[in-house]
């Protein structure tokens, strides 16, 4: 897959935000409740005024159209919205080794959507833009709302596919052991700047 490279972008407090998301590779972004990193990640989708440059490859976001862009850069909310009455509505395609992989049965995809808990919509939700086959993964709080055992699926599940079909990967993380488990860079937002930290394994 293409970098996705980010260039001199505002938005919110950050100014002249700087980095490159490399294909395969995970970049964790963690700061203060406040401090503008769900806002960096709308932006980086298209989903928010900003100024700067972010680039696909060597094509500029503003040449696509928005909702193509959103499919290729795709952001998934710590909050999903859902609009269908099944899941399965939801999915491009159908997902079965994925609803395996995060403990989901085998009719999961024909569950009405409005018995599920918060912890199994933020995993379909994940499934879920996983079916476009997006080309980069804006991850805001991934696992916010799960148990351990449900942490643990999604972390093995999301780092091997981001592995296998080289995705550059956003994921924004308050835990700092989670970090350390998944991210190859680390970039903390410290007074409106962001800042590369060490990760001690």
């Amino acid at each position: 897959m293409p970098a996705l490279k980010i260039k001199d972008l505002s938005i919110g407090t950050l100014r002249k935000t700087n980095f490159t998301l490399q294909s395969g590779r995970i970049t964790c972004i963690s700061g203060p409740s406040g401090s503008g990193k769900s806002r960096l990640l709308r932006a980086i989708a298209d989903l928010e005024s900003h100024t700067g440059d972010i680039f696909l490859g060597n094509k500029p976001q503003g040449t696509y159209p928005a909702h193509k862009w959103r499919r290729q850069v795709m952001m998934i909310p710590a909050q999903s919205a859902w609009w269908e009455d099944t899941v399965g509505e939801h999915f491009l395609t159908p997902m079965p080794a994925a609803l395996k992989a995060l403990g989901f049965p085998e009719d999961a995809a024909r569950w009405q959507v409005n018995r599920l808990s918060s912890g199994e919509k933020q995993r379909l939700a994940l499934i879920r833009a996983v079916s476009y086959k997006p080309q980069v993964l804006l991850l805001d709080e991934p696992t916010a709302n799960l148990d351990a055992d449900s942490t643990q699926m999604v972390e093995l599940w999301l780092t091997g596919l981001i592995k296998k079909y080289q995705l550059p990967t956003i994921w924004v993380a308050h835990s700092y052991m989670q970090i350390q488990r998944v991210a190859h860079l680390h970039l903390a937002i410290v007074d409106s700047q962001l800042e590369e930290q060490e990760i001690h394994l």
